[in-house]
């Protein structure tokens, strides 16, 4: 389809638009349309003008999706500067939903706002962190914030108190219907010495540990309860096992890394390899982390 965009319209809009450069694993096939967005006012243009059964996918800093080699058959939306603000006020950080994890963590410590640490850790926006309720290192998003605005696919607003987005373990009812526009955290003033080191710590541990300066897209699966998937995958003997050019880490078992020029299709099998064994060896059913969209041909 082709929208007929009014003069006042500031935000991009591309046909057959490849996503390999927009997805950390670099692979993966082309979006019918790509919407890079740079306010309010065009995304809900975008949204009256689009018809209901056309597929909607947001797509933040590209850091745990993988974009099947057939491409999306839809839109891809990209929040753009006018959702990259943060306010602090009345003891409240107001955030958009497209700023990055590690840029809300460094401006909570310029303003000794502690709790906030562990998104210095996690490779994403803070719209993806909301909707997964992303954490690392025993925090989690659904710890630390009040409240969420989202925009329906009507380009209508909705508030969100925490106990309405019924937040587990990587998941909340925030479903692909709804876009985070902005997120209420707690400002909770902590001390900067302590605030830093806690940061810096994390930082050193992952990137100790996790194999950073790869085409990757973090951890791959879901920690099933009371077990770690990087230990499972591990002793299922899956680390070094390879598809064309994916490869499990030899760093860290729960990521996969494209080593070369490895199709989406090489990294899907190979998850798929991986999810077989630990189950043959462990009677335990790893689920996907990573998102994958998009049609495999």
């Amino acid at each position: 389809m082709k929208y007929n965009l009014p003069n006042d319209f500031i935000s991009k809009v591309e046909n057959s638009f490849s996503l390999t450069k927009s997805t950390w694993f670099q692979t993966g096939g082309k979006t019918d349309i790509y919407c890079h967005i740079f306010d309010e006012k065009d995304l809900k243009f975008i949204l009256n003008q689009t018809p209901e059964e056309i597929p909607i996918f947001i797509l933040g800093a590209g850091s745990n999706v993988l974009v099947r080699d057939g491409g999306f058959k839809g839109i891809i939306i990209r929040l753009g500067k006018g959702f990259n603000k943060i306010d602090l006020k009345n003891k409240k950080l107001i955030v958009g939903a497209g700023v990055l994890d590690s840029t809300l963590s460094k401006f909570a410590l310029r303003n000794s706002i502690m709790n906030l640490e562990f998104y210095s850790g996690i490779p994403g926006t803070v719209g993806g962190a909301v909707k997964m309720n992303a954490g690392c290192y025993g925090s989690e998003t659904k710890d630390v914030i009040e409240s969420v605005i989202t925009i329906n696919r009507l380009g209508e607003e909705n508030f969100h108190n925490i106990s309405d987005l019924n937040f587990k373990y990587r998941s909340s009812s925030i479903n692909n219907d709804l876009i985070v526009k902005e997120v209420v955290f707690k400002a909770i003033i902590g001390r900067p010495k302590e605030i830093e080191l806690r940061m810096k710590n994390i930082i050193n541990q992952r990137e100790s540990s996790q194999p950073l300066r790869n085409k990757t897209g973090g951890s791959t699966f879901k920690n099933p309860k009371g077990f770690f998937a990087a230990k499972l995958i591990e002793e299922a003997g899956c680390k070094g096992m390879q598809v064309g050019d994916a490869i499990v880490s030899s760093k860290h078992a729960n990521f996969l890394i494209n080593q070369n020029n490895a199709s989406a299709t090489d990294i899907e099998i190979l998850g798929e390899k991986i999810k077989e064994q630990v189950f043959n060896k462990f009677n335990i059913l790893l689920d996907w982390e990573i998102i994958i969209i998009g049609d495999k041909t």
